[in-house]
């Protein structure tokens, strides 16, 4: 691993000096070969790891350490959002509200009642639904993002019919309308 001057190894460093995991849960190691990692937990993971060291090159009663981490958790953000993209964070759990904060927030426009996190699975992509009005969000399996993870942000419903972006700016819309239909009236009735 690199160090950087404080003598903390970098966060981006990992990405690049470490082992990735395939499309299929595969990690090849230069060493102990493939190992499949599909469905199990970073502590699970470092646990198969250091069985695989101490039976293939150390003996069982060797002292061993094996860290395993996230090289960065990348997710998408899309539709009502200060900023949209990709996005990388260098740590092991992220909520979706740090997400979303690291993405500009959600606008005024957006619709906070109905979040939708579309998540990866081994058989295809599913779509869940938060509500983050709501104080019962934290307890939902989608509060904490998993990689690739993408969240789209839906437009409110005035933002659809173009109304405005805050009530003032609706309220102002109507009443321009509503003045020109009247304005329109007396003329044509005049005429």
């Amino acid at each position: 691993t690199t160090a950087t001057s404080g003598g903390q190894q970098g966060q981006s460093s990992l990405y690049f000096n470490g082992f990735t995991v395939d499309l299929h849960g595969n990690i090849k190691f230069p060493i102990l070969g493939e190992i499949n990692v599909l469905g199990y937990t970073i502590k699970e993971i470092e646990e198969q790891v250091k069985n695989e060291l101490l039976k293939q090159y150390f003996k069982e009663t060797a002292e061993i350490f094996v860290t395993v981490k996230l090289a960065g958790l990348r997710y998408t953000v899309t539709g009502e959002v200060g900023g949209t993209g990709v996005y990388t964070l260098y740590q092991d759990r992220v909520n979706i509200i740090e997400a979303l904060a690291n993405a500009g927030d959600i606008k005024n426009t957006g619709d906070r009642t109905d979040v939708l996190v579309i998540r990866q699975y081994p058989n295809g992509q599913q779509i869940h639904h938060i509500d983050l009005t709501d104080v019962a969000a934290m307890k939902s399996p989608y509060y904490y993002i998993q990689p690739n993870d993408m969240i789209l942000v839906k437009p409110l419903k005035r933002k659809a019919l173009g109304a405005g972006e805050t009530a003032s700016q609706t309220i102002t819309t109507i009443a321009s309308i509503f003045s020109v239909l009247v304005s329109t009236y007396f003329l044509t009735r005049n005429l």
